[in-house]
């Protein structure tokens, strides 16, 4: 299961960095992923920006999966400007996130999140949860690309 667009997974904590890159390996999803370790670098890397400056920002990810509690600037501010820019305004964003507070549920679907998943404290269902997640968005989804990209 694979497109040729890369996964952008946005997450500063590296056991839960490591546990998700696992976790895709396990359901054989092969896309290459860029690891953003807080809000400013996820911003540079889609917007070509800071140590991402001249990347071919015309390649999205085929998704993004979004941690809520970033250093620097917060998952729910990368999902506004991700949402405010006409480049990336139809851009998958998953947030994958421990926080099973109302609050950031609603605040993240009211800035236009796909989909809200808690990340099981158990590895197995972990796995499971990241498979269904990966056959979904790279195997199911039709992305909207921007015309012109």
């Amino acid at each position: 299961m694979a497109t040729d667009r890369p996964i952008l997974l946005v997450e500063d904590n590296p056991d839960d960095e490591a546990l998700t890159l696992r976790a895709l390996g396990k359901n054989h999803i092969s896309n290459q992923v860029v690891v953003a370790r807080d809000g400013v670098e996820a911003l540079d890397y889609l917007f070509g920006t800071g140590a991402h400056s001249g990347r071919d920002v015309s390649v999205l990810p085929a998704v993004v999966l979004l941690d809520l509690k970033l250093p620097r600037i917060d998952g729910l501010e990368v999902l506004r400007r991700i949402r405010a820019d006409a480049r990336t305004s139809f851009l998958p964003v998953v947030v994958l996130t421990t926080s099973k507070e109302r609050q950031d549920i609603y605040e993240a679907y009211s800035l236009g999140a796909n989909s809200y998943i808690r990340k099981p404290v158990d590895f197995e269902r972990f796995i499971q949860a990241v498979g269904q997640l990966g056959v979904y968005w790279l195997s199911l989804n039709e992305p909207f690309d921007q015309p012109g990209q």
